[in-house]
């Protein structure tokens, strides 16, 4: 075993508000102050926006965000151009400082196949299962101008696993070279059955994660039975059960 790559922070999932708001010219020391406070001052209001999402729901509109933090909506608006701003920086606050980073601290665990597997979907469905109100805010705003946010940091966790898996493989001589879709199907797959869950709520926690485990895990030892070549794979027989398993 191996301590996994621990990823440098993505430039994707680092696109500060500092950006947005960054002058052309070069700023005197006024300017400078100004525009340090409002990107401090807009932090505070996307953290009191979250917490506001906690308190009263998914539905959150500027009024109740307002109320929650204890501004007017003028002061909302003095910081962010619209409803569509506040929530955009929302959302990243949320890939970037809570999903993200457990996320990369789970792949990056010293562990072997099988524990880093399920310590890897526990912390997706945990993080997910700890903010659902937030998760949900997130989800039903991914859609028109807010898409790139969750889509680039369903991308950066795809890629991490892909580098870990394909790092996995070579060092015991398997061919790498499904790496990257099988990455992103397993993300995929654990994100939408995620999602399914947290609208439902059919099933506990735990034996949500052991179904994603389980399904994630025989893919990956069927990938194992076969050196990860599609020709080996291809080449040998699929019973779902062995002859004269027992019922």
């Amino acid at each position: 075993m191996w301590r996994n790559p621990v990823p440098k922070q993505s430039a994707d999932l680092q696109q500060t508000t500092e950006e947005t708001i960054a002058p052309a010219a070069k700023p005197d020391g006024r300017k400078r102050r100004w525009r340090e406070h409002k990107i401090a001052r807009r932090e505070e209001l996307v953290d009191g926006t979250i917490a506001a999402i906690r308190a009263r729901g998914r539905d959150v509109g500027m009024d109740d965000i307002a109320s929650e933090i204890g501004v007017s909506k003028t002061v909302l608006y003095r910081y962010f151009t619209d409803k569509n701003d506040l929530t955009s920086a929302t959302m990243m606050r949320y890939v970037e400082t809570i999903l993200a980073p457990r996320m990369y601290e789970a792949i990056g665990e010293d562990l072997d196949e099988y524990e880093l597997t399920r310590v890897a979907i526990s912390a997706y469905v945990e993080t997910v299962a700890a903010d659902p109100e937030v998760y949900l805010y997130v989800m039903a705003n991914s859609a028109g101008p807010n898409r790139d946010v969750v889509a680039d940091s369903e991308r950066m966790i795809a890629e991490l696993l892909a580098t870990v898996l394909g790092e996995r493989l070579r060092s015991m001589e398997m061919d790498s070279g499904g790496s990257v879709p099988w990455a992103y199907g397993v993300v995929g797959a654990v994100q939408l059955a995620t999602h399914w869950w947290i609208s439902n709520q059919s099933m506990s926690t735990e034996d949500l994660i052991d179904y994603l485990v389980m399904m994630t895990w025989g893919g990956i030892s069927g990938i194992a039975a076969s050196n990860g070549s599609p020709t080996r794979f291809k080449a040998v027989p699929h019973p779902l059960r062995e002859q004269g398993a027992d019922d």
